[in-house]
């Protein structure tokens, strides 16, 4: 087998050089940030470093960036206890705190007929489907938008957002709520005040060094247009796919989608079966949420489209990033093509 070809950006990234180069420095600052000495300070520079960073580049300037440990985290606290709704497209880490009743169009995209107790979020994992987020929206996951789409939280026009650091080539096990200023917020962890009195607890300082760096330098990729060059490529493997002359079905392609998702639906080739297989030939792909794979089931998003169970649960999610070329994805689809053809030929 040659060298492996990593297609599961949507689940994690690999890790920047300069998050990388961050997080080392960070391994030799002593002190604790809430210390007032100047080893102390030292640490808490590097902490409001890090929140300027992560700010800069979700264009939230004005607003508040509280550390976690990551968007579930940012989830729980943004969502616990306020009886919020949702629709069956988000990701289980809002899902578990809100009422999944809201409607979804066959085009994936959210109706919310009251924002200011709804959370939507911004671009769906599996199917790369944007939304257009109303204005007072309460709370919008921003994970995987975050580094692939330009976007400025203080234009979104909601009032609370979570975002984590490993979907952007950060380290994994940091992410941030983002809060509108003066926003009314109760704590969850609650003990020595940091984090503004939002969340309690020493500061991964390691990690927020990991997230600001990471945070920089996605922003950079953006004004670059690298993201743009994923966008094609993702075309390129889409139209390879399309001319293998299967009965497949491209999921969300309809609208505004993320730049570097294709969900694909293989009928009679269930998903976990076909990530197994291009395992085996060296392909990392994933059928669905990384956070839900391994659960031999149907995908709640795809259900929540429309599809019904069977086709739900025929689907893979192929998510391309800017190391990969245009060589691997013709690569991937010349043996995915080929292991369908011989899945077909036995029906």
């Amino acid at each position: 087998m040659g060298k492996r070809v990593y297609l599961d950006w949507n689940a994690t990234t690999p890790l920047r050089v300069e998050a990388r180069a961050a997080m080392i420095a960070a391994m030799d600052v002593v002190g604790n940030p809430s210390s007032v000495h100047g080893e102390g300070r030292a640490a808490k520079a590097l902490v409001e470093r890090a929140r300027a960073q992560v700010s800069a580049a979700l264009g939230a300037d004005g607003t508040d960036i509280v550390f976690t440990s990551g968007a579930t985290e940012a989830a729980a606290m943004a969502c616990g206890g306020r009886g919020l709704h949702c629709a069956g497209v988000e990701h289980d880490a809002v899902a578990a705190w809100c009422v999944a009743d809201l409607g979804v169009d066959a085009f994936g995209r959210v109706l919310v007929p009251e924002p200011a107790v709804a959370a939507v979020q911004l671009a769906n994992s599996e199917t790369g489907v944007m939304q257009d987020l109303p204005e007072g929206l309460a709370v919008s996951d921003l994970t995987q938008a975050f580094g692939k789409v330009p976007l400025a939280f203080n234009w979104l026009g909601c009032q609370m957002g979570l975002v984590s650091a490993h979907k952007l080539g950060g380290p994994k096990g940091i992410g941030a709520l983002v809060l509108r200023r003066g926003l009314d917020f109760e704590p969850v962890l609650k003990g020595g005040g940091q984090e503004m009195g939002r969340r309690a607890g020493t500061e991964n300082i390691v990690g927020m060094a990991g997230f600001g760096a990471a945070a920089e330098a996605a922003a950079r990729d953006l004004a670059d247009g690298v993201w743009d060059r994923v966008r094609e490529l993702r075309n390129t493997l889409n139209q390879a796919l399309s001319s293998l002359g299967f009965n497949t079905i491209s999921v969300g392609n309809s609208g505004a989608t993320l730049p570097n998702t294709l969900c694909l639906i293989a009928p009679h080739w269930k998903g976990e079966t076909q990530v197994m297989a291009m395992d085996l030939a060296g392909f990392a792909v994933s059928a669905g949420s990384a956070c839900s794979s391994g659960k031999v089931k149907a995908s709640r998003t795809l259900k929540a489209m429309g599809f019904d169970e069977g086709l739900a649960g025929q689907a893979i999610r192929i998510s391309l990033g800017p190391d990969n070329t245009e060589d691997e994805v013709l690569r991937f689809v010349e043996v995915w093509g080929r292991e369908y053809r011989r899945i077909l030929s036995r029906l």
